[in-house]
């Protein structure tokens, strides 16, 4: 049975929600929102190490002698069944104006940065040098008309590839690097590591944890893609298929029974 409450007047009384004012509503929406950003930010910090063992978030790699103590690290990782050339040969073309950078394109171009990552290796392409730059957003791009690009500190093929941000020409100090550390026959781990010095101006920590789930999710899915171009790329190598599948047993192998 429905039982209705009516007012005085004859009429059903309006939820709380509708009664509210539009100013009200959209206090609590935003409440809301900000609410949603700040749970999901704490719930990407607790994965800032996402992928990689605990040994490998704790292990000191090339490039972290830039960044002295005390500094704040990420480290990403994944396997790919691939040798360390071939993941190489992907790592080393990243870049805007090169093999693009292997995330999500669309999200990059939906805010105007123009990136376009490669489907093949290209021989241009592959020689980076300490001094070079590895540009991330376009000269032009309105909301920073200079750009932005990191520096290349360190490059060890097919292993380790440093990039560098300091001050004057960036507000933090710190480095992005990727290393490529084989684990077995044609395979390796790919580890991306984020290493910034600690601030000391809130502004710059707070900007920086605002920026954190931003580049997790997408350092993330770079990784992958640069995992899943280079796994292909194996398996298209000449007798690569063939030597992955398991070896079948002899023709005049005994096979085992069960004993009742």
């Amino acid at each position: 049975m429905r039982i209705s409450v009516l007012t005085s007047n004859g009429h059903r009384p309006r939820s709380s929600a509708a009664a509210a004012p539009p100013a009200a509503r959209r206090t609590t929406a935003v409440l809301a929102t900000v609410c949603a950003g700040v749970l999901g930010s704490q719930v990407l910090h607790r994965h800032r190490d996402w992928g990689a063992t605990a040994a490998e978030a704790r292990a000191t790699l090339p490039g972290d002698e830039f960044v002295p103590e005390p500094a704040e690290q990420t480290t990403l990782a994944v396997t790919v069944d691939a040798p360390a050339r071939e993941i190489w040969a992907w790592l080393v073309q990243i870049g805007q104006d090169r093999g693009g950078m292997y995330s999500y394109d669309w999200l990059e171009n939906l805010v105007g940065l123009r990136i376009h990552s490669a489907v093949q290796v290209q021989d241009e392409w592959q020689h980076l040098a300490a001094g070079d730059r590895v540009v991330v957003v376009p000269e032009g791009y309105r909301p920073m008309p200079a750009g932005y690009a990191f520096a290349v500190a360190r490059v060890d093929p097919p292993t380790s590839l440093v990039l560098r941000q300091a001050p004057p020409d960036h507000p933090w100090n710190g480095v992005w690097s990727f290393h490529v550390v084989p684990v077995g026959d044609d395979r390796c781990r790919l580890l991306s590591r984020a290493r910034t010095e600690t601030q000391a101006a809130t502004g710059l920590r707070i900007a920086t944890r605002a920026m954190e789930p931003v580049t997790l999710v997408m350092t993330r899915r770079m990784l992958r893609g640069i995992k899943d171009r280079a796994e292909r790329q194996a398996l298209a190598a000449p007798g690569r298929a063939a030597a992955r599948e398991p070896d079948a047993a002899p023709p005049s192998a005994p096979v085992p029974t069960r004993r009742s």
